[in-house]
């Protein structure tokens, strides 16, 4: 413990920085260090985790209800790549005309795609009927932490 000038004029003598650390503290806690060096290095360190931090994206794939079974399976493949990549994909059903009288097609593509994909995705919203359009988001499957 020692005053405010004498802590003052020993940071002056050091080249450093008084900086007070637990203000709410009876007496108030003062550290001397360079505070520049310490902003800077707290800097890096929120740099660095910013270059780790992996951000999902949503990709979207549109199918419709009378698509062609080669179609169907260049179309899953996509969402294979995308599901394998780390991203959500949004899946579509787009409906025109008198096909909004059939949405039991669409439903049947999606029921399928997750069942092709079953050990691959996770689905997270069941699908939903929006406007003209069917919709279904799946993810990546997490994987099992548990060794037998």
């Amino acid at each position: 413990m020692m005053p405010l000038t004498e802590a003052l004029k020993r940071s002056e003598d050091q080249d450093q920085d008084l900086v007070e650390v637990s203000p709410e503290a009876k007496p108030p806690v003062c550290k001397i260090f360079n505070y520049g060096k310490y902003k800077f290095e707290q800097s890096k360190k929120e740099k660095e985790a910013r270059k780790r931090q992996h951000t999902i994206q949503v990709k979207e794939i549109k199918f419709r209800p009378k698509i062609d079974s080669h179609d169907y399976e260049t179309k899953k493949g996509h969402v294979l790549r995308f599901i394998e990549a780390g991203n959500k994909v949004k899946v579509t059903i787009m409906f025109r005309g008198r096909e909004m009288d059939h949405i039991d097609l669409g439903r049947k593509i999606l029921d399928r795609l997750v069942k092709d994909l079953l050990d691959k995705v996770a689905v997270e919203s069941m699908p939903r009927v929006d406007g003209r359009n069917m919709v279904m988001m799946v993810a990546p499957k997490k994987a099992d932490s548990t060794v037998k």
